[in-house]
């Protein structure tokens, strides 16, 4: 029996990913001055493991090497171990991120496994490593002896790979922006829809082979295509892929809400974790599908994930938690594949047998023996094939989904992430707000404006936004996405409530983005502020990674309030974004799916929908019922209950005869003031 350990420093942090870590035979340090003191004073590397709570492979590399004794031990005599929560520091995982794709000349990963100076420039890294030599990767043990060894005995050669590290950053740097005005193309996004065609999945739906992710800020430009041109198929590939993805086991079939991603091509065999702000984004596409499409199949997908957000998600004061993780039990999807017998157990053998056939559960299984389910007939196909009325099918698919889902409960559950990060609430607050736009159900706005004062009240202290709370402790000054992203969430907020104090603290958001975050030479915002601490570079992001970027949404939001507020310099901001980008979206059209976005809102120009009249009255809500429930990408709606209004065109409008009166801009030209709805529709589709 192995001795108890003694907790190292981790045990006194927040984060539930370093505490997983507490009890390691690694002499862990949390990322701050004391590591970096003690790597000075001893003369040793510094040995940085980056990663996150919901992560397998982190959970693998931790059980076969953080807490084997004798690895542990190589990595106390040789280094000073740095262990970071990605979703903490994300600053941090930017720049090591970067660097580790000069060494290892692919994408980067988690776990991520750096090795740096005392000064924090990294010599060596790479993501996952076994214990042993084992999938073509050397054994962790051996990379340890390496890099120490060279760190003692080859100074002059760490010394130039640090020079030329540098160098290589600074130069990626430098490439992200330009001084240099770039007209946008104004066929952008033409041309970036064929050049997603290419790479569709005809067969499966989504974009190139496994594993496959779900890409929302691709079929969002298809989405805004299709609103542009009218083509078709364009909105064809959005709704097949969402239908597939729906269908199969990367879609949680009892619970709702969206795994990771897809390991296969055909959507069946989930990563298993649950990312808040995966479903966030994917709740607000099949939402927006649903509008494009008017199919119902989208809008109940869109509110399943809701479902499993306001069950699962949710902290009493309003927040969202940010993910549940693949592992139960010690083993990857425990907690969500099935075998026959139990679905007979919990339903009996009539309603078992239908539901094995609904949801494929069979014998052989299709995950290790076992099955994830998903579905490959409709309810209308499984009832004519058993020769039962599809309203009977139906019921008994409700009622045994129900059953299971209870029997499910009485697992183990995943482990959850209960940290709360204002840029992933942002993401779920906007969800909420277009779910409660398409549906018209007043608690999705209710769980919205929780939201959003939780992170006022707990998260926004002496004017200053902070990036995470766990356990009563806010810390972590806010980064570029914290902002951006609450930014537009106030905005959402304000278009759906008609409350003014959104827009104020919009307004307020927009000044400390500017002041703290702009790069004053080549444009874009930095994703630190100018106070932050000081690392080895200062990023500035253009291309969306599992979230978008800041700086997409960041010129989006900022386009919005201009339309809101008539302050010229926010939309001069967004333009000066765009046009420091404009290269990188002709290039990169798959990773820069948001800031094309906000290009084309820039291209088109927004669809001004200003509103006199009482946001309260049933008139005004029946009004913006029917609006809803059309898919207008570009609009910007405000309102004037009484006198004044900071919005330039509101200020002189009136209401007619006592009705809703809706003025309609675009391109400097309004319409006249429309009462009835089937005008102010034919106007808004003409004008899209």
């Amino acid at each position: 029996m192995s001795p108890k350990l003694t907790p190292n420093r981790l045990a006194d942090e927040s984060s539930p990913y370093l505490l997983q870590h507490a009890n390691n035979p690694v002499d862990w340090y949390p990322w701050g001055g004391e590591a970096f003191e003690e790597a000075f004073r001893l003369e040793k590397p510094i040995l940085l493991s980056i990663g996150y709570s919901a992560c397998h492979w982190c959970h693998v590399m931790a059980h076969e090497s953080f807490e084997n004794e004798e690895i542990a031990g190589i990595m106390n005599a040789h280094f000073i171990n740095i262990k970071v929560d990605r979703e903490e520091r994300p600053d941090l995982d930017q720049i090591y991120q970067n660097a580790v794709q000069l060494f290892i000349r692919r994408g980067g990963g988690w776990p991520l496994t750096m090795f740096l100076t005392p000064e924090k420039i990294p010599f060596y890294g790479g993501t996952y490593f076994p214990p042993k030599d084992r999938y073509k990767l050397p054994g962790f043990p051996k990379i340890l002896q390496a890099m120490s060894e060279a760190y003692r005995e080859r100074p002059g050669d760490i010394s130039t790979t640090v020079r030329d590290v540098q160098t290589a950053l600074r130069r990626a740097g430098k490439k992200k922006s330009s001084s240099v005005k770039k007209e946008i193309n104004p066929d952008l996004l033409e041309g970036t829809v064929k050049s997603l065609t290419r790479i569709f999945d005809a067969d499966f739906g989504g974009f190139g082979t496994a594993p496959k992710f779900p890409s929302t800020p691709s079929l969002n430009l298809l989405l805004r295509y299709y609103d542009q041109s009218g083509d078709q198929a364009a909105l064809n590939k959005v709704t097949y892929t969402l239908r597939q993805m729906a269908l199969g086991g990367v879609y949680d079939q009892l619970g709702g809400g969206f795994h990771r991603y897809s390991v296969d091509a055909q959507w069946q065999v989930p990563h298993f974790e649950k990312m808040l702000y995966d479903n966030a984004q994917l709740a607000r596409l099949y939402f927006r599908t649903f509008q494009a499409s008017e199919d119902q199949l989208y809008r109940d997908i869109g509110i399943e994930i809701l479902e499993y957000v306001l069950r699962e998600m949710c902290d009493p004061e309003g927040g969202f938690y940010s993910a549940q993780d693949a592992d139960s039990e010690g083993a990857e999807g425990t907690y969500f594949i099935w075998r026959p017998e139990e679905f007979h157990s919990v339903l009996g053998l009539d309603s078992g047998t239908v539901l094995c056939r609904y949801y494929n559960i069979t014998d052989a299984g299709n995950f290790e023996g076992q099955n994830i389910p998903h579905l490959t007939r409709s309810i209308e196909v499984l009832a004519e094939a058993l020769g039962s009325p599809i309203d009977e099918m139906t019921s008994i698919i409700q009622t045994s989904k129900a059953k299971l889902l209870q029997y499910r409960e009485h697992r183990t559950k995943p482990m959850r992430d209960e940290k709360i990060l204002t840029n992933w609430n942002s993401l779920m607050i906007g969800a909420f707000v277009t779910g409660y736009q398409v549906t018209g159900e007043n608690r999705f706005l209710l769980a919205a404006e929780k939201a959003a004062g939780f992170i006022l009240s707990h998260l926004y202290q002496n004017d200053r936004l902070l990036h995470t709370y766990k356990d009563g402790i806010a810390k972590l000054n806010a980064y570029l996405d914290d902002v951006a992203y609450f930014l537009d969430a106030l905005i959402d907020l304000y278009e759906a409530s008609g409350k003014q104090h959104y827009l104020l603290h919009a307004k307020s958001l927009a000044d400390i983005l500017i002041s703290k975050f702009w790069d004053h030479e080549a444009g874009g915002f930095y994703f630190t502020s100018d106070d932050h601490e000081t690392l080895i570079d200062r990023s500035k992001p253009v291309y969306d990674q599992s979230v978008p970027s800041g700086n997409a949404i960041a010129a989006q939001a900022l386009q919005r309030l201009f339309y809101l507020c008539s302050e010229k310099s926010y939309q001069e901001k967004a333009e000066s974004i765009l046009h420091a980008f404009s290269s990188e979206m002709e290039e990169n059209c798959f990773g820069t799916g948001n800031m094309i976005a906000a290009a084309d809102l820039f291209l088109r120009t927004a669809q001004e929908i200003h509103i006199i009249g009482d946001r309260n009255s049933s008139e005004t809500k029946m009004l913006l019922a029917e609006l809803n429930q059309l898919y207008l990408p570009n609009k910007v709606i405000s309102f004037k209950d009484g006198a004044s209004s900071d919005n330039q065109t509101l200020r002189t409008q009136e209401m007619i005869g006592r009705k809703p009166t809706v003025t309609i801009c675009q391109n400097f030209t309004c319409s006249p003031p429309l009462t009835e709805w089937n005008e102010i529709r034919e106007k808004l589709l003409r004008s899209s």
